[in-house]
């Protein structure tokens, strides 16, 4: 049972990382496979593999979740999700996990590759939504520039994604126009590294 059940009608920030640290991606035919699974997986029917599903040219409408926001890093991943679909997020959540078999296939290891269930938290405020959105969209750029090996959706937001898979109308839909959620965006983006410098700071 996990701490945090989930609930229809209501959106979490899922995150993971590799084992010890470890890179989850090694190069950009990584990246894209773990980007096609949150695409491909992202249906109530089964699909089987990847491979199979390239010749169902069919999409559905029918999500097991509903995709608010993403980041992909080097070492580990954040997503914000909608739950509207009975055991949507744990079986979109199971699905991915297959990535694990492609990833030690390609590389001849054996093991995890995540560290452990992946992590949850219930978003339980409109707020805490939006600021989560800033902070997921724009978490590789927490040091600055964003590494190579990563991708978020804060392209989509912008306009500058033809690969779409989110819906970011909730978030969207509260600024007067796509400038104003920017500049929130970046700003609390500035917000979130200033508290983890004081963090730092007040560590003996």
């Amino acid at each position: 049972m996990r701490k945090v059940p989930f609930v229809e009608g209501e959106y979490y920030h899922i995150y993971n990382r590799g084992v010890d640290k470890r890179s989850i991606f090694e190069d950009r035919k990584d990246l894209k496979r773990f980007f096609q699974s949150i695409k491909e997986f992202n249906t109530i029917e089964p699909i089987g593999s990847i491979f199979e599903n390239t010749f169902n040219k069919e999409e559905s409408s029918k999500k097991l979740v509903e995709i608010i926001c993403y980041c992909l890093n080097p070492n580990h991943f954040h997503l914000i999700l909608g739950q509207f679909v009975e055991n949507g997020i744990s079986e979109f959540m199971k699905r991915l996990g297959g990535y694990t078999w492609y990833f030690n296939n390609r590389y001849k290891r054996n093991g995890a590759l995540f560290q452990g269930v992946f992590k949850s938290s219930h978003i339980n405020s409109n707020e805490y939504l939006l600021h989560a959105s800033a902070y997921v969209n724009l978490n590789n750029r927490l040091k600055g520039k964003p590494p190579v090996l990563s991708k978020s959706s804060w392209d989509e937001y912008l306009g500058r994604e033809n690969d779409c898979i989110c819906n970011p109308d909730i978030i969207l839909g509260q600024f007067n126009t796509l400038k104003e959620y920017q500049e929130f965006a970046l700003s609390s983006l500035q917000d979130i590294i200033r508290r983890k410098e004081m963090e730092k700071e007040l560590e003996f």
